[in-house]
């Protein structure tokens, strides 16, 4: 029998795009230069509503039961001290989408840290196993099969921490935003030549510093291997690291004021590519926060996992300490049983 196939743990982006998460900081700090009014963002209540009692042991709202008749004072100050949320920390998923209708294309839940001025964005695997509508799938069909919401669901109880927002990018929309910030200076780290007749793609780069247009790096954060197979030597992770290293680069080049010159052009994009429940306010106080926190402060990794087809399988350990290390909105760490990993 075949080993599974080890995720690593590492400081890198999965799957194909980083146009999501790029598109929401730039837009967020687009409207931050142009309205007046800020709207922080809302955290959703911790916990189920049927899980957390309040105090008086009056349930919440929403509860067919009281979950406070059973339990000592004590047993009910614990729980809700369990889900008690730091202040100013928010975590949005973010979902790259190939305007089909389909599967999402890539999935990032990112937190918000404003308090302590960071921001960190975990992408989670597309294979991994998920529980939609009492059926196994890909974690990815949940878009098809329930659109963001649902897909908020799913992630929600997998990882035991509520998703306060989201948001869907149209990937059509990357070739627009590089191109509204006047393209990306960028060191290709390897020389890139791939023809795919078939998608009428040609990838041909040399590696160096490279001024790219927005057609130009889409080949590039594409590319995977060359035509003779040789390329990153580990194609995913080789990309991965490749998508990171663009992300960062276009986090400089757009959070300066200079970046409010292309407010235009990033409302267009915004109105034809992006859905969200984050408001206009939303965004302008997400700007302000973003723009203070700079692109120093932003970081990636992706969920740990083995593979054995058809799906990844997250480990529960590691995944716990990630959560708790980079996601976790609450002032407790979560705890095993918090989390719904499947095997």
């Amino acid at each position: 029998m075949s080993k599974p196939r080890r995720l690593k743990r590492r400081k890198h982006r999965s799957r194909r795009w980083v146009f999501p998460l790029v598109l929401l900081v730039i837009l967020a700090a687009g409207y931050a230069g142009v309205h007046a009014f800020f709207r922080p963002l809302e955290q959703k209540p911790g916990g189920k509503p049927d899980d957390v009692p309040v105090q008086g042991g009056v349930q919440n709202p929403g509860s067919s039961q009281n979950p406070a008749e059973n339990q000592t004072d004590e047993e009910a100050e614990a729980l809700r001290n369990h889900y008690e949320r730091k202040p100013s920390f928010y975590t949005i998923l973010v979902s790259g989408t190939d305007g089909g209708g389909g599967n999402s294309d890539t999935n990032i839940l990112v937190a918000i840290d404003a308090a302590n001025g960071s921001i960190y964005g975990v992408s989670i695997p597309r294979d991994t196993k998920a529980r939609v509508n009492g059926k196994n799938y890909k974690i990815n069909a949940a878009y098809a099969l329930g659109g963001m919401e649902l897909l908020a669901e799913v992630v929600s109880e997998q990882l035991g921490i509520p998703v306060d927002y989201s948001v869907s990018v149209d990937l059509q929309g990357f070739r627009a935003l590089v191109d509204a910030i006047g393209g990306v200076d960028f060191y290709i780290p390897i020389n890139m030549n791939y023809d795919d007749p078939v998608q009428n793609l040609s990838i041909h780069f040399s590696k160096g510093m490279r001024h790219l247009t927005g057609a130009e790096a889409l080949k590039v954060v594409r590319f995977r291997h060359n035509n003779d197979g040789s390329g990153y030597g580990s194609e995913d992770i080789g990309r991965m690291q490749t998508q990171q290293d663009f992300l960062k680069a276009v986090a400089k080049q757009i959070l300066t004021p200079a970046s409010l010159t292309k407010l235009d052009d990033f409302a267009k994009i915004f109105q034809e590519y992006v859905d969200t429940d984050l408001t206009v306010g939303n965004l302008a106080w997400l700007g302000s926060q973003a723009i203070s926190i700079g692109s120093d402060n932003i970081d990636f990794s992706t969920m740990p996992g083995n593979w054995k087809s058809p799906y990844i399988y997250l480990d529960p350990a590691e995944t716990l300490a990630v959560v708790n290390e980079h996601l976790n909105p609450y002032v407790e760490d979560r705890l095993p049983e918090d989390l719904n990993v499947l095997s």
